[in-house]
């Protein structure tokens, strides 16, 4: 087992996952996080035996974070990667938001990141430094239609990003990578691409004709995270195809 070690939440699915493989392939041992999905747990572990270990956490409890966070801490050592990637939507219009909507969103999606980062960052820091990656979201800098919560959840995760890479500079680089439409099973189903007419709509507001895939955000993570970014600090890196040109 390498002795280089990295954290990903929601690492054994979707994005996630991916980043979890792209993390692999670059030399590190990959902690992943999930959180009821056991089966695309065991599956990402038997794929990639040896190199990723899935380990179960509800992000929104903060005492779950803590007990996985000294779990990791405990049995690798301190990471030199972080990716807090994992999400969830719980979509409605604002006026039928219940407080158990709101708070399970922004807790898991901003709080989960802040709670880990506070856990793993002195050790971080005492093993020499690291680099975190915050996993945000376009609708963090634009709004949109019934997702009052999870889109002020992201917004949060961005401004979150900015004060960590200011905190934490020079041992941690701090960054959020915000993918845009790219090409999973969640995104499918919610935008209902695989009608043909509705991924032409999709396709007519990206510039490069397509919606991204995975590998094109685990090329940005490689990037983000190896040694030719080591002077990017507390940025906004948008993989959308120009999709969003802030």
């Amino acid at each position: 087992m390498t002795d280089r070690i990295a954290v990903v939440t929601g690492g054994t699915r979707g994005i996630g996952l991916a980043l979890s493989r792209r993390l692999i392939r670059m030399g590190h041992h990959v902690v992943a996080f999930y959180g009821s999905d056991r089966e695309a747990a065991e599956k990402a572990e038997r794929d990639n035996a040896g190199s990723l270990t899935a380990i179960r956490a509800d992000l929104s409890d903060p005492r779950q974070v803590a007990d996985a966070a000294a779990t990791v801490l405990r049995t690798y050592g301190a990471p030199a990667v972080l990716v807090n990637n994992a999400g969830l939507n719980r979509d409605r219009p604002f006026l039928e938001l219940t407080d158990e909507d709101w708070r399970k969103v922004l807790d898991t999606n901003l709080s989960g990141p802040f709670w880990l980062i506070r856990a793993l960052a002195p050790a971080m820091i005492a093993a020499g430094g690291g680099s975190v990656v915050n996993v945000g979201a376009t609708t963090g800098i634009r709004p949109r239609v019934d997702g009052a919560n999870y889109c002020a959840s992201k917004a949060g995760l961005l401004q979150l990003t900015k004060c960590l890479a200011l905190e934490l500079a020079p041992a941690i680089r701090v960054n959020c990578l915000i993918p845009g439409m790219i090409d999973t099973e969640e995104l499918r189903t919610r935008w209902r691409l695989d009608d043909p007419e509705r991924m032409a709509q999709t396709l007519d507001e990206i510039p490069v004709r397509r919606i991204g895939t995975t590998e094109d955000i685990a090329d940005a993570l490689e990037f983000m995270v190896g040694p030719a970014a080591t002077y990017l600090n507390g940025q906004k890196v948008i993989i959308d195809g120009g999709q969003f040109m802030w």
